[in-house]
């Protein structure tokens, strides 16, 4: 059994080294690059890796899409630039997939880090997200943002965690913030749904309690409240954005 791996990126330079580093083990490193501007290219060609790319960007899902059709292993552990595969992951990877297995996809248990700290709470933690599947066997949902894969049949889990470090910084949660929430305003506008002042208050107010206090961020100290505090303005600009593209619809 052959393993490919696939990940999008753009402008990946701080940390796509450290990932694809973490997985030269594998059979194929598929890489689709959107108009880098950084070192991203650099650092792969360093690193011997091909690069494929396009110069637009139709969203998450289908991106990952286009970068899952690239691929030739038997299975495929998909990636984001900003993860890496831990010694202990690595091996229980290469065990499964050469063992007779029951299940065409696994979920990873997930530990992220936020600004410099690693997060065990606030629903951040075991974060579980499918992420190896036999080829042919799972495609990604054409969502632009918070893009799921959709596999056939059940699911097994691992147990060694994969590493995400999302936010490494203060600047770039901001940033995160603005462009999730944009994007997932329109995504829910070109659904047919509407917001207005009072549900954005209340939908922001609700996420830092539940991150906060119903998930126990607070066990993460000061990152734990900054979480649970971009978790909110994440969610209060969502609602807001989409009332806002009511408006100007109107």
């Amino acid at each position: 059994m052959t393993l490919s791996i696939s990940i999008i990126v753009f402008n990946g330079e701080p940390l796509i080294r450290r990932c694809l580093e973490s997985v030269q083990w594998a059979d194929e490193i598929i890489v689709l690059d959107n108009g880098s501007t950084d070192k991203t290219l650099e650092i792969c060609s360093q690193l011997g890796i091909k690069v494929h790319q396009t110069m637009d960007f139709p969203g998450y899902g289908i991106q990952k899409n286009r970068a899952l059709d690239l691929t030739t292993g038997d299975w495929v552990l998909a990636l984001d630039h900003d993860e890496w595969v831990s010694p202990p992951l690595r091996a229980e990877i290469e065990a499964l997939i050469q063992s007779a297995q029951p299940y065409n996809g696994y979920d990873l248990p997930r530990l992220s880090q936020y600004c410099g700290r690693t997060m065990r709470h606030g629903g951040w933690w075991p974060d579980p997200v499918l992420r190896l599947f036999r080829r042919g066997e799972a495609r990604f949902s054409e969502d632009p943002v918070h893009e799921k894969l959709i596999l056939k049949g059940p699911k097994g889990r691992l147990r060694n965690p994969l590493h995400h470090d999302p936010m490494t910084n203060l600047e770039q949660v901001l940033r995160k913030v603005n462009a999730y929430s944009t994007a997932g305003a329109r995504s829910s506008f070109a659904q047919g749904k509407r917001s207005s002042l009072k549900k954005a208050l209340f939908h922001g107010l609700w996420a830092f309690l539940r991150t906060y206090v119903l998930k126990a961020g607070f066990l993460d100290g000061r990152e734990g409240f900054m979480l649970a505090i971009s978790n909110a303005e994440g969610t209060y600009y969502r609602y807001l954005k989409l009332m806002l593209l009511e408006s100007q619809q109107d």
